[in-house]
């Protein structure tokens, strides 16, 4: 299948790497001629502008955007709703407030456009694990999309269904879902990242309160200084708690257990907050995740060991480098 890529970082440069492994055509943009060069030697076509990549695109079109929320991706839309025609497709794979994509949609439906919502997760290791896509939009133009969903997620692997979908099918298990309509895809993917922040958060204060077993107010008695590398790499077989987020804290710890690269400066990227603000609108109770928004929030004054591992974590599975 034919698919245009606007924007070739950390995310889009790698989906694009796997997609043309996945053997379909892949036309990039992006603003840094560097990065476009990468993926021509990567065997993507490269363009200069997004006439180029419009025109080099064989009608009816999909265009996937992997830029930054916010006026970025705005910008991105303006600019190929008029660009895009009838039939054609618009994705927005960043992490877009889910009733931004609304909006959107509406506007590009007025010229036949179909907008389609993906919540990406899988972060800077997605090109060899996968991705995890969570998909709002048309079933016409969700659909027609399948190919390139397919080639983008981890698909069934070594993962057995749990017990009780026999029979059930569907792409979930793929690695891939048709949410719903517009907006559900990034709905359901911001409750994914506020999930993420309070599981984060939980291993950052475990782990910070074991540090502290061997501090000087603890009673002798019962001053423990603990190897935390061993326990992190102890906890990932067998335990109740292990995750993807757990081998992250290990692989940090093992390198340097007091994580001195690391300020413990912990940036939020706006799906913690919608979750919240969400919360409160449908009148659920969200405590957990509400309070690793706050400290994160509280992060950027002062920095503790946990708030360390949460920025370790965080540049593992993400890449996200710290703001200074």
């Amino acid at each position: 299948m034919e698919l245009g890529i606007v924007g070739l970082g950390r995310m889009g440069g790698n989906m694009a790497r796997r997609l043309i492994h996945g053997g379909h055509k892949v036309v990039g943009f992006a603003h840094s001629a560097a990065a476009v060069a990468l993926h021509q030697a990567q065997g993507g076509v490269g363009v200069q502008s997004p006439e180029a990549l419009v025109a080099a695109l064989a009608p009816p079109r999909a265009v996937w955007l992997m830029v930054p929320a916010g006026a970025a991706t705005e910008e991105s839309v303006e600019v190929f709703g008029k660009l895009l025609a009838k039939d054609d497709i618009l994705i927005d794979g960043g992490n877009t407030y889910f009733k931004d994509d609304v909006r959107r949609a509406a506007a590009l439906a007025s010229k036949g456009i179909h907008y389609v919502d993906v919540g990406t997760s899988g972060g800077v290791w997605g090109l060899t694990r996968g991705y995890c896509l969570m998909i709002g939009g048309p079933k016409v133009a969700v659909a027609r999309l399948e190919p390139v969903f397919r080639s983008l997620a981890p698909g069934k692997g070594d993962t057995a269904p749990v017990a009780g979908r026999e029979g059930k099918g569907g792409t979930a298990e793929d690695g891939f879902l048709h949410c719903g309509p517009v907006g559900a895809g990034h709905f359901v993917k911001m409750v994914h990242n506020g999930i993420e922040y309070g599981m984060m958060q939980a291993y950052a204060e475990g782990f910070e309160l074991m540090r502290g077993a061997a501090g000087v107010n603890v009673p002798e008695v019962t001053r423990y200084d603990l190897d935390l590398a061993d326990i992190a790499e102890l906890w990932r077989r067998g335990s109740v708690i292990p995750s993807w987020l757990l081998d992250l804290a290990a692989a940090a710890l093992a390198d340097d257990q007091a994580l001195e690269g690391f300020t413990g400066r912990v940036d939020d990227s706006g799906e913690g907050r919608w979750t919240v603000m969400t919360a409160i609108e449908e009148g659920v109770s969200l405590p957990v995740l509400t309070a690793s928004l706050f400290t994160r929030f509280r992060s950027r004054a002062e920095h503790t060991f946990g708030e360390k591992l949460l920025s370790a974590m965080r540049h593992g599975f993400g890449g996200h480098v710290e703001t200074k």
